[in-house]
Protein backbone atom coordinates (compact mmCIF):
# COMPACT_ATOMS: atom_id res chain seq x y z
CA UNK A 1 0.00 0.00 0.00
CA UNK A 2 2.76 2.36 0.75
CA UNK A 3 4.25 1.72 -3.00
CA UNK A 4 1.17 2.77 -4.28
CA UNK A 5 0.27 5.87 -2.10
CA UNK A 6 3.87 7.36 -3.45
CA UNK A 7 3.48 6.53 -6.79
CA UNK A 8 -0.12 8.25 -6.40
CA UNK A 9 2.00 11.72 -4.70
CA UNK A 10 4.07 11.38 -7.57
CA UNK A 11 1.64 11.50 -10.28
CA UNK A 12 -0.36 14.05 -8.00
CA UNK A 13 2.46 16.41 -8.22
CA UNK A 14 2.96 16.37 -11.94
CA UNK A 15 -0.42 17.42 -12.70
CA UNK A 16 -0.61 20.83 -14.28
CA UNK A 17 -3.54 22.02 -11.91
CA UNK A 18 -1.60 21.04 -8.89
CA UNK A 19 1.41 22.68 -9.71
CA UNK A 20 0.26 25.95 -10.79
CA UNK A 21 -2.07 25.61 -7.43
CA UNK A 22 1.14 25.59 -5.77
CA UNK A 23 2.67 28.44 -7.47
CA UNK A 24 -0.34 30.63 -6.62
CA UNK A 25 -0.01 29.66 -3.33
CA UNK A 26 3.45 30.67 -2.67
CA UNK A 27 3.73 33.99 -5.08
CA UNK A 28 0.11 35.55 -4.15
CA UNK A 29 0.42 35.72 -0.69
CA UNK A 30 3.31 39.18 -1.72
CA UNK A 31 0.56 40.38 -3.36
CA UNK A 32 -1.93 40.40 -0.79
CA UNK A 33 0.45 41.55 1.78
CA UNK A 34 1.14 44.71 -0.28
CA UNK A 35 -2.67 45.59 -1.70
CA UNK A 36 -3.61 48.78 0.02
CA UNK A 37 -7.10 47.56 -1.35
CA UNK A 38 -7.48 44.49 0.57
CA UNK A 39 -5.80 45.79 4.04
CA UNK A 40 -8.49 48.34 3.46
CA UNK A 41 -10.77 45.75 3.05
CA UNK A 42 -10.17 44.26 6.55
CA UNK A 43 -9.46 47.40 8.25
CA UNK A 44 -6.03 46.60 8.54
CA UNK A 45 -2.23 47.88 8.89
CA UNK A 46 -0.09 45.54 9.04
CA UNK A 47 2.11 45.62 11.76
CA UNK A 48 4.31 42.35 11.70
CA UNK A 49 4.84 39.59 9.47
CA UNK A 50 3.10 37.04 11.34
CA UNK A 51 -0.27 39.19 9.99
CA UNK A 52 0.31 38.06 6.51
CA UNK A 53 -0.38 34.63 7.15
CA UNK A 54 -3.82 35.06 8.32
CA UNK A 55 -4.39 37.98 5.40
CA UNK A 56 -3.23 35.00 2.83
CA UNK A 57 -5.77 32.08 4.64
CA UNK A 58 -8.60 34.67 4.65
CA UNK A 59 -8.54 35.51 0.96
CA UNK A 60 -7.30 32.53 -0.02
CA UNK A 61 -10.10 30.63 1.67
CA UNK A 62 -12.36 32.75 0.31
CA UNK A 63 -12.56 30.82 -2.94
CA UNK A 64 -9.04 30.22 -3.98
CA UNK A 65 -8.16 27.61 -2.13
CA UNK A 66 -11.55 25.36 -2.32
CA UNK A 67 -11.17 26.08 -5.95
CA UNK A 68 -7.54 24.44 -6.57
CA UNK A 69 -8.54 21.83 -4.07
CA UNK A 70 -11.41 20.50 -5.93
CA UNK A 71 -9.88 20.66 -9.39
CA UNK A 72 -6.54 18.68 -8.15
CA UNK A 73 -8.84 15.95 -6.28
CA UNK A 74 -11.21 15.81 -9.50
CA UNK A 75 -8.01 15.58 -12.13
CA UNK A 76 -6.27 12.96 -9.92
CA UNK A 77 -8.76 10.33 -11.76
CA UNK A 78 -9.99 12.42 -14.33
CA UNK A 79 -6.18 12.64 -16.15
CA UNK A 80 -6.27 9.13 -15.93
CA UNK A 81 -9.08 8.24 -17.69
CA UNK A 82 -8.74 10.94 -20.65
CA UNK A 83 -5.19 9.69 -20.75
CA UNK A 84 -6.59 6.02 -20.63
CA UNK A 85 -4.10 4.49 -18.20
CA UNK A 86 -6.89 3.66 -15.57
CA UNK A 87 -8.04 0.58 -17.62
CA UNK A 88 -5.03 -0.70 -18.29
CA UNK A 89 -4.56 0.09 -14.27
CA UNK A 90 -7.23 -2.04 -13.27
CA UNK A 91 -6.24 -4.99 -15.45
CA UNK A 92 -3.43 -5.10 -12.68
CA UNK A 93 -4.76 -8.75 -9.94
CA UNK A 94 -5.14 -5.50 -7.11
CA UNK A 95 -8.62 -4.63 -5.61
CA UNK A 96 -10.43 -1.09 -7.20
CA UNK A 97 -10.49 -0.46 -3.66
CA UNK A 98 -7.13 -0.15 -2.86
CA UNK A 99 -6.35 2.11 -6.01
CA UNK A 100 -9.18 4.87 -5.13
CA UNK A 101 -8.22 4.59 -1.62
CA UNK A 102 -4.73 5.58 -2.44
CA UNK A 103 -6.12 8.41 -4.35
CA UNK A 104 -8.55 9.79 -1.68
CA UNK A 105 -5.77 9.55 0.98
CA UNK A 106 -3.33 11.57 -1.02
CA UNK A 107 -6.32 14.07 -1.93
CA UNK A 108 -6.80 14.67 1.88
CA UNK A 109 -3.43 15.28 1.74
CA UNK A 110 -3.17 17.76 -0.72
CA UNK A 111 -4.68 20.24 1.29
CA UNK A 112 -2.10 20.50 4.05
CA UNK A 113 0.64 21.22 1.30
CA UNK A 114 -1.25 23.50 -0.61
CA UNK A 115 -1.45 25.15 3.23
CA UNK A 116 1.91 25.03 3.96
CA UNK A 117 3.18 26.31 0.91
CA UNK A 118 0.92 29.27 1.34
CA UNK A 119 2.14 29.38 4.99
CA UNK A 120 5.74 29.37 3.99
CA UNK A 121 5.20 31.97 1.01
CA UNK A 122 3.08 34.40 3.60
CA UNK A 123 5.88 34.21 6.02
CA UNK A 124 8.46 34.72 3.25
CA UNK A 125 6.32 37.93 1.79
CA UNK A 126 6.29 39.48 5.65
CA UNK A 127 9.88 39.56 6.60
CA UNK A 128 10.16 43.30 5.53
CA UNK A 129 7.62 43.54 8.11
CA UNK A 130 9.68 41.81 11.13
CA UNK A 131 8.75 38.00 12.37
CA UNK A 132 9.82 39.11 16.20
CA UNK A 133 7.37 39.96 19.20
CA UNK A 134 4.47 42.35 18.34
CA UNK A 135 1.77 44.12 19.66
CA UNK A 136 -1.41 42.92 18.12
CA UNK A 137 -2.61 39.27 16.91
CA UNK A 138 -1.73 37.49 14.00
CA UNK A 139 -5.56 37.44 12.62
CA UNK A 140 -6.94 34.04 13.46
CA UNK A 141 -6.65 34.15 17.17
CA UNK A 142 -8.24 36.23 20.60
CA UNK A 143 -8.60 39.78 19.31
CA UNK A 144 -8.50 39.01 15.44
CA UNK A 145 -5.72 41.17 14.24
CA UNK A 146 -5.73 43.64 17.20
CA UNK A 147 -5.01 40.88 19.76
CA UNK A 148 -4.80 41.36 23.31
CA UNK A 149 -1.40 42.55 24.02
CA UNK A 150 1.83 41.60 22.88
CA UNK A 151 2.50 38.17 20.91
CA UNK A 152 5.58 36.42 20.98
CA UNK A 153 6.27 34.99 17.94
CA UNK A 154 6.02 31.42 19.41
CA UNK A 155 2.65 32.19 20.13
CA UNK A 156 2.15 33.92 16.87
CA UNK A 157 3.42 30.40 15.47
CA UNK A 158 1.08 28.62 17.18
CA UNK A 159 -2.03 30.33 16.69
CA UNK A 160 -1.36 30.68 12.83
CA UNK A 161 -0.30 26.10 12.82
CA UNK A 162 -3.65 25.78 14.72
CA UNK A 163 -5.73 27.75 11.73
CA UNK A 164 -3.72 26.28 9.11
CA UNK A 165 -4.36 22.86 10.29
CA UNK A 166 -8.41 23.49 10.47
CA UNK A 167 -8.28 24.60 7.56
CA UNK A 168 -7.17 21.75 6.08
CA UNK A 169 -9.81 19.46 7.63
CA UNK A 170 -12.45 21.99 6.43
CA UNK A 171 -10.84 21.44 2.79
CA UNK A 172 -11.48 17.56 3.10
CA UNK A 173 -14.84 17.09 2.48
CA UNK A 174 -14.50 19.35 -0.51
CA UNK A 175 -11.59 16.80 -1.62
CA UNK A 176 -13.55 13.81 -1.34
CA UNK A 177 -16.54 15.37 -2.84
CA UNK A 178 -14.50 15.92 -6.06
CA UNK A 179 -13.51 12.35 -6.04
CA UNK A 180 -16.78 11.46 -5.73
CA UNK A 181 -18.06 13.08 -8.45
CA UNK A 182 -14.82 12.39 -10.39
CA UNK A 183 -15.58 8.40 -10.11
CA UNK A 184 -19.64 9.17 -11.10
CA UNK A 185 -18.36 11.51 -14.41
CA UNK A 186 -15.56 10.48 -15.13
CA UNK A 187 -14.34 13.65 -16.19
CA UNK A 188 -12.13 16.30 -14.91
CA UNK A 189 -13.68 19.21 -15.83
CA UNK A 190 -17.14 17.87 -14.64
CA UNK A 191 -16.55 16.86 -11.38
CA UNK A 192 -15.05 19.82 -10.29
CA UNK A 193 -17.58 22.26 -11.52
CA UNK A 194 -20.05 19.12 -9.58
CA UNK A 195 -18.08 19.76 -6.39
CA UNK A 196 -18.05 23.84 -6.76
CA UNK A 197 -21.71 23.90 -8.03
CA UNK A 198 -22.39 21.80 -4.86
CA UNK A 199 -20.52 24.20 -2.30
CA UNK A 200 -22.45 27.29 -3.82
CA UNK A 201 -25.61 25.31 -3.30
CA UNK A 202 -24.90 24.67 0.24
CA UNK A 203 -24.56 28.40 0.62
CA UNK A 204 -27.79 29.29 -0.65
CA UNK A 205 -29.51 27.33 1.65
CA UNK A 206 -28.27 28.46 4.56
CA UNK A 207 -31.99 30.42 4.16
CA UNK A 208 -33.16 27.53 5.80
CA UNK A 209 -31.95 28.22 9.18
CA UNK A 210 -33.05 24.29 10.07
CA UNK A 211 -30.65 23.29 8.27
CA UNK A 212 -27.69 25.49 8.20
CA UNK A 213 -25.95 23.50 11.70
CA UNK A 214 -25.78 20.73 9.38
CA UNK A 215 -24.33 22.01 6.19
CA UNK A 216 -20.67 21.88 5.09
CA UNK A 217 -20.59 25.78 3.84
CA UNK A 218 -20.86 26.36 7.79
CA UNK A 219 -18.05 25.41 8.83
CA UNK A 220 -15.89 27.01 5.89
CA UNK A 221 -14.56 29.24 8.30
CA UNK A 222 -14.10 27.51 11.07
CA UNK A 223 -9.90 27.95 11.56
CA UNK A 224 -11.42 31.81 13.31
CA UNK A 225 -14.15 29.79 15.20
CA UNK A 226 -12.67 28.05 18.10
CA UNK A 227 -16.10 28.05 19.78
CA UNK A 228 -17.62 25.77 17.11
CA UNK A 229 -14.64 23.24 16.21
CA UNK A 230 -16.76 20.79 18.91
CA UNK A 231 -19.41 20.29 16.46
CA UNK A 232 -18.30 21.28 13.17
CA UNK A 233 -15.11 19.51 13.47
CA UNK A 234 -16.77 15.88 13.28
CA UNK A 235 -19.16 16.75 10.81
CA UNK A 236 -16.62 17.91 8.63
CA UNK A 237 -14.98 14.04 9.31
CA UNK A 238 -18.14 12.51 8.62
CA UNK A 239 -18.70 14.25 5.53
CA UNK A 240 -15.05 13.28 4.11
CA UNK A 241 -16.03 9.94 5.40
CA UNK A 242 -19.05 9.51 3.84
CA UNK A 243 -17.79 10.85 0.56
CA UNK A 244 -15.06 8.83 0.60
CA UNK A 245 -17.36 5.41 1.12
CA UNK A 246 -19.90 6.51 -1.66
CA UNK A 247 -17.01 7.41 -4.20
CA UNK A 248 -15.27 3.32 -3.26
CA UNK A 249 -19.07 1.88 -3.10
CA UNK A 250 -19.46 3.28 -6.87
CA UNK A 251 -16.21 2.37 -8.31
CA UNK A 252 -16.12 -0.79 -7.26
CA UNK A 253 -19.08 -1.37 -9.25
CA UNK A 254 -18.33 1.20 -11.87
CA UNK A 255 -18.09 0.24 -16.06
CA UNK A 256 -14.88 2.08 -16.99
Amino acid sequence: MLRILIWELGKLVRLRSVQIGLLAALVLPALWAFAPGLRAQYGLELVSGWQVPALSLLTGMDFLFPFLTAMAAAEVLGSEVSMGTLKLVLLRPSPRSRLLGAKIVVVLAYPFILLLVSLLGSLWAGLPFGLGSFFGGTGVGEGSFAGVGQLSPAEALAELLRAYLLAGVVLWPLSALAILYAVIFLSTTSAALAAVSTLLLMRLLVAFPALQPFLLTSYLDLYVRPEAVSWGLPLLIIYTVGFSLLALLIFERKDI
